[in-house]
C-alpha cells in the first residue's frame, strides 16, 4: 500500500478518535454540570411556560365539543377533535425531530413517523434502561377531567380548532415539566446513592417516595405558582391607577396552586420512583 494512503487513513482514523474522545468529554462536561439547583433552576423558569399556557387556554370557554369524537366527520381512529389536532402535530414534530430529545415525550408513540434531520447528539446523561418512563397518559386524564374544570369557564364559543391547539401547548408543557422528575431523581441519586440504593434493590416504593418528598419545597413551589399566576394574569390598564380590577385575574390563582399541589408535583414523584426502580438496571 501507499506511504501516503496510510498516512492519510491514521489521520482519519486519529481524527476520529479525537473526535469521539472529544464527544465523550462533552457527555462528561455535561452530566458534571447537572446539579440540583441547576434542575430546579429549569423547573422554575417552566413553571412561567405552564402559567402562560394556562392563561392561552382560558381565554377560550370549555367548548365541549372539542372533545365529542361523535362531533366530527373524522375516521375513528383520530378520536376527538383534539386527539386529531395532538396525533397530527406530534407526527409533523417526530419528524422534525423533537422526540429524538430525551426531555420529550410524545401523547400517541405509536406509529410515529422517524425523524428526517440529522440527528444531534443529546448528552446522555439519564440512565438508559430508565428513560422509557412516561407517564402521559396520567397526565391526558388529569388534564382534560381534573384541570380544565378548575380554570375555564363553562360555555361554547365555537373555536374549537383554537381550543385545541392550546390544549396541546399545555399538554406539552406539563409533560416535560413533570418527566423533567427523571432529572431530579438521577441527581439526587448521585449525591445520596447510599440512601436511595437498598430502597431500589428491595425494591421499597415507599421509602424512596419519602427521600424524594421535601415538604417544604412543595409548599414553597405551591406559594411561588399562585404568586405568578396573580402577577401574569392581572390586567394592566395604562392610565388607569383605581382598585376596580384588583383581585381579577385571568387565570384563578388557587386553582393554579391546588392544581400543582393535588397532580403535578404527585406525578412527578411518580415519575421520579418510577425511573430509580431502574436506575440499577
Amino acid at each position: 500500500m501507499d506511504v501516503s494512503v496510510v498516512i492519510v487513513l491514521i489521520l482519519v482514523r486519529w481524527t476520529c478518535s479525537t473526535s469521539e474522545v472529544e464527544m465523550v468529554k462533552a457527555e462528561s462536561d455535561v452530566s458534571d454540570r447537572l446539579t440540583l439547583e441547576s434542575v430546579r433552576d429549569s423547573l422554575i423558569r417552566q413553571e412561567d411556560s405552564i402559567v402562560f399556557s394556562l392563561i392561552e387556554r382560558a381565554r377560550f370557554p370549555l367548548n365541549a365539543p372539542t372533545y365529542d369524537p361523535s362531533y366530527f366527520s373524522m375516521p375513528s381512529s383520530y378520536g376527538s377533535l383534539v386527539e386529531l389536532v395532538v396525533k397530527q402535530t406530534e407526527a409533523v414534530q417526530a419528524k422534525a425531530g423533537r422526540y429524538e430529545n430525551p426531555e420529550e415525550h410524545p401523547f400517541f408513540p405509536d406509529d410515529l413517523p422517524p425523524s428526517q434531520v440529522p440527528p444531534h447528539k443529546y448528552p446522555r446523561v439519564l440512565n438508559p434502561a430508565a428513560v422509557f418512563v412516561n407517564v402521559n397518559k396520567k397526565i391526558w386524564d388529569v388534564y382534560f377531567n381534573k384541570l380544565l374544570p378548575l380554570f375555564v369557564a363553562p360555555g361554547d364559543d365555537g373555536n374549537y380548532a383554537s381550543t385545541a391547539a392550546r390544549d396541546l401547548e399545555c399538554l406539552q408543557v406539563l409533560s416535560r415539566r413533570i418527566h423533567y422528575g427523571k432529572l431530579v431523581a438521577e441527581v439526587k441519586f448521585r449525591d445520596e446513592w447510599k440512601h436511595y440504593e437498598p430502597a431500589i434493590r428491595a425494591p421499597d416504593k415507599k421509602t424512596l417516595m419519602d427521600l424524594l418528598t421535601a415538604p417544604a419545597v412543595e409548599k414553597a413551589v405551591k406559594k411561588r405558582m399562585a404568586k405568578k399566576a396573580r402577577i401574569f394574569g392581572q390586567e394592566v390598564k395604562v392610565g388607569d391607577d383605581s382598585d376596580k380590577n384588583k383581585g381579577t385575574y385571568k387565570v384563578d390563582p388557587a386553582a393554579v396552586s391546588r392544581f400543582y399541589g393535588d397532580w403535578v408535583i404527585p406525578l412527578t414523584k411518580d415519575v421520579e420512583v418510577q425511573y430509580l426502580l431502574h436506575r440499577l438496571d
